[in-house]
């Protein structure tokens, strides 16, 4: 959040400034002491805002939620929490006044001999920091020490890009009971890496309560095709392998009947064994749902079945409160093409999140941390070349950094079968050359220099790809790095 003036991040409290970092550890600590947690991302971001005198509507913007949100429920309930924590009441024009005293009491030992609290180290403000936020604020990393970027970013890694307000909306969400949280964007943006932070927050934010939040991750692109045949063997796979994940005995057959159905067979299965076994929340990730889509006498079923127990959750007292354990998080590439009826699909309700690509800020947020200068003409040419797209950023920065080709070698070379993404883009040309129709409408793309319409469901299958960006009902091809590969040849070659 931007801070109005050049002194905003400090308080006056006597002749002592105070940082707001200070008086955030302090009511941090207050609120542990008193309700054994600690303060919400989302508390945070609204503590902040107040602090540097950010009117509500403003702090909604800056953080991607609803100003009626944030005005009527984060907000009273913030006050009301830190009322009860501290002692006494506290409001939005008392608060600099409240945590100022309040920090110079808990830190005045620590107040420097010209007056000024030091700004707490990374180690301690790590226990209100979002998973990574502590490592990720380090300077810079040895390329050599770390693994080329494919796939997952560890959660332990240095070099993970929070995307704001992605992350936040996600860790506040999943702590809701009967959470259904949408995770949407193209192939390799970065879907499963905050998938996975996603459950790091549930399973750190259960630590120390008198339950400890279970977390299930499970990709779709597992089943294999015994599995898919029929939704019988779909969700009789689904349940075994959850059950194996959680560590419980085995009950899938003793509890599947051929009266009940299918579905009904599942869910007396969750409510049965599953749920009531674990007697605590559940958060169940669903990565590559949208392979269920290429199998439609599965997926109508399935994602009718997820949409009811979401809406069973959201019964309270009046259904199954079990299912108010349920939380879940689904992730998908593309959109979804799927006939589903507007009342039996899940993929309407709960939090959409979709990741965008890098800002500039960001790619030089994470050039930096490689130790790796980027003058603001390479950064203009790397974008042109491959926009903000995750992957191709940091794998062109992760080589630069280690020196294995210089910057002339990577603009020479990048759309070449001899440069860096040679593996990605003969995965994509592999892929087109599979589906003769998709290669052809891709290539009326990639020939065109502005953007062509194109059947529906073929736009849709392409930007999962992450080779066209949509415009409308057009499409254009998302970097120059395609044009340049694609551009002079046919993938249907």
């Amino acid at each position: 959040m931007n801070e109005p003036l050049p002194d905003a991040n400090r308080a006056s409290s006597g002749n002592q400034p105070i940082l707001f970092e200070t008086a955030l550890q302090a009511a941090d600590a207050a609120v542990l002491a008193a309700a054994s947690r600690h303060l919400k991302n989302i508390e945070v971001a609204v503590l902040k805002g107040t602090w540097h005198g950010f009117k509500y509507d403003e702090i909604a913007e800056e953080t991607g939620y609803t100003p009626e949100y944030i005005k009527h429920d984060v907000g009273p309930k913030l006050w009301q929490l830190l009322s009860s924590s501290l002692g006494e009441r506290v409001s939005k024009t008392n608060l600099v006044a409240v945590l100022s005293q309040r920090a110079a009491q808990s830190n005045g030992s620590a107040v420097s001999q010209n007056g000024a609290t030091p700004i707490p180290s990374t180690a301690d403000r790590s226990a209100i920091a979002p998973p990574d936020q502590a490592l990720t604020q380090a300077s810079t990393v040895r390329p050599q020490d770390l693994d080329p970027p494919v796939g997952l970013v560890a959660l332990n890694s240095p070099v993970y890009v929070e995307r704001p307000p992605s992350e936040t909306r996600c860790y506040d969400e999943i702590l809701r009971p009967g959470a259904l949280i949408r995770i949407k964007a193209p192939s390799q943006m970065g879907k499963t890496s905050l998938m996975v932070r996603v459950l790091e927050q549930a399973r750190r934010l259960s630590e120390g309560g008198d339950r400890p939040i279970h977390t299930v991750a499970l990709s779709l692109q597992q089943a294999d095709s015994q599995a898919l045949n029929d939704l019988d063997g779909f969700l009789r796979w689904f349940c075994a392998l959850i059950t194996r994940k959680l560590r419980l005995p085995h009950r899938v057959e003793e509890y599947w009947s051929p009266t009940f159905g299918s579905k009904g067979n599942c869910t007396a299965y969750f409510e049965d064994c599953l749920l009531p076994d674990l007697n605590a929340p559940l958060v169940l990730a669903l990565d590559r749902v949208d392979d269920v889509f290429l199998h439609p006498q599965i997926a109508h079923d399935f994602f009718a079945l997820l949409r009811a127990w979401y809406e069973e959750a959201a019964y309270g007292d009046s259904g199954n409160p079990l299912w108010q354990h349920l939380r879940l998080v689904i992730v998908h590439s593309t959109e979804v093409y799927l006939p589903l009826d507007i009342n039996q699909s899940p993929f309407n309700v709960g939090l959409a999140v979709e990741l965008q690509e890098f800002t500039p800020a960001q790619v030089m947020d994470l050039a930096q941390r490689y130790g790796l200068s980027l003058a603001a003409a390479d950064l203009q040419q790397l974008q042109e070349l491959v926009g903000g797209h995750p992957y191709l950023v940091h794998r062109a920065i992760y080589h630069l950094a280690r020196q294995d080709l210089t910057l002339d070698e990577f603009w020479q070379t990048a759309p070449t079968d001899s440069g860096i993404y040679s593996n990605h883009l003969h995965r994509l040309l592999r892929q087109l050359q599979e589906h003769p129709d998709l290669a052809a409408t891709f290539d009326q793309v990639a020939k065109s220099s502005a953007p062509v319409e194109v059947e529906q469901m073929q736009a849709f299958k392409l930007r999962s790809m992450g080779l066209v960006h949509l415009h409308g009902n057009r499409v254009a091809l998302s970097y120059g790095l395609y044009r340049r590969y694609f551009g002079n040849m046919s993938p249907q070659r």
